[in-house]
């Protein structure tokens, strides 16, 4: 009885570490080639059919940064934030595990593992064929305020994130689509959010089905 449980008890705490691990994403390459910014803003368009092939982290890193990451020594984003709050939370949905993307540090903090991409699709089945789906979560703790106002400046803030991805994948070649159809609550405890943190915005990210 007592092996039993202690072997139930190591099975639990590998499981934990497993989730709680964080890992380094490659130094996003800041002088790629891509597209100009009015080329990309000319061919920009909602793409909702995806190829099989991953991207690597590389190309991760690089979408990720581009999302929101840190640009500047003072910790401020690529995405800007109303009074610098930096409320908003990028979590990324693979076909292995859930990250969250920490843009301080350049990493990803495991927060679940296995394929969990359908609740991000919910309805539109097609989204469940995208190798990486991005969820954009506004925190309201951060923003320390939840009055109407302060919903509509997460919202602005949330959508600034999304359009920074929606023009960077036109940049580089890949292709997403910005949504707000998924399965909240089911995001919410998979997240282990709380009422505050709003799942707002999520982008499939992948390339284009040949």
């Amino acid at each position: 009885m007592k092996k039993k449980f202690f072997t139930l008890a190591a099975l639990s705490l590998c499981m934990t570490l497993a989730v709680a691990q964080t890992i380094n994403l490659p130094a996003p390459n800041k002088s790629k080639k891509t597209a100009t910014v009015m080329e990309a803003l000319a061919t920009r368009h909602s793409e909702r059919s995806f190829s099989a092939q991953k991207l690597t982290d590389q190309e991760l890193s690089d979408l990720l940064w581009a999302a929101c990451g840190k640009n500047r020594e003072d910790g401020k984003l690529t995405a800007p934030t109303a009074m610098n709050r930096q409320e908003i939370r990028v979590f990324v949905f693979t076909d292995s595990k859930v990250s969250e993307y920490l843009p301080q540090t350049n990493q990803l903090r495991q927060v679940a593992t296995g394929d969990h991409r359908d609740i991000v699709a919910g309805r539109q089945e097609f989204a469940k064929s995208a190798p990486v789906s991005l969820v954009i979560v506004a925190d309201m703790d951060k923003f320390k305020s939840n009055d109407q106002r302060a919903h509509t400046m997460v919202s602005v803030d949330a959508g600034i994130v999304c359009q920074n991805i929606n023009i960077y994948c036109e940049a580089v070649g890949l292709v997403t689509v910005p949504r707000a159809t998924m399965d909240h609550d089911a995001i919410r405890k998979l997240l282990g959010l709380n009422e505050n943190q709003i799942p707002l915005l999520n982008n499939p990210v992948g390339y284009k089905a040949k």
